[in-house]
Order: C-alpha cells, then structure tokens, then sequence
C-alpha cells in the first residue's frame, strides 16, 4: 500500500498517510484534526541498492568488459 502525504491548509503541518489507491482522500488534519488538507504529490522512497536484478539483468556493461572464454590456448 502506498504512502500519501497531505498538508493541511489552516495550521501548514506535513504528515503521512498508509492508505490503499481505493481509499478516500482523507479530508481532516491528523495534526489539529480541524482544518482541510491536500494531498501533495511526491516522490516515492523506494530504492533498489547492491546486487541483484538491476546490476545483473538490466544494467549495461562496460565496452571494455569482455565474456571470459573457458578455451585454454596451446
């Protein structure tokens, strides 16, 4: 489920809220639980780091990276 971020507009607080994409846009500060909010659009924190599908499957490899070859020479 994703995270959303709303601010509200009568006393300016940025909070987070786990919600589905089918849930209702929340319409009250969790903060002063008066005033309006709005939902904010921002990025994710969601990062792949170290090995695994991107290094392996995806990324490019350098020109100068050539296959090894398991021939021996005579």
């Amino acid at each position: 489920m994703p995270i959303y971020e709303y601010k509200c507009q009568d006393c300016g607080s940025i909070f987070e809220h786990f919600q589905k994409i089918s849930d209702k846009d929340i319409d009250v500060c969790k903060v002063c639980s008066k005033g309006k909010v709005k939902k904010l659009i921002s990025s994710s924190g969601f990062r792949l780091k170290g090995s695994g599908w991107y290094e392996t499957d995806f990324k490019k490899k350098k020109s100068d990276d050539k296959p090894k070859s398991n021939t021996s020479e005579k």
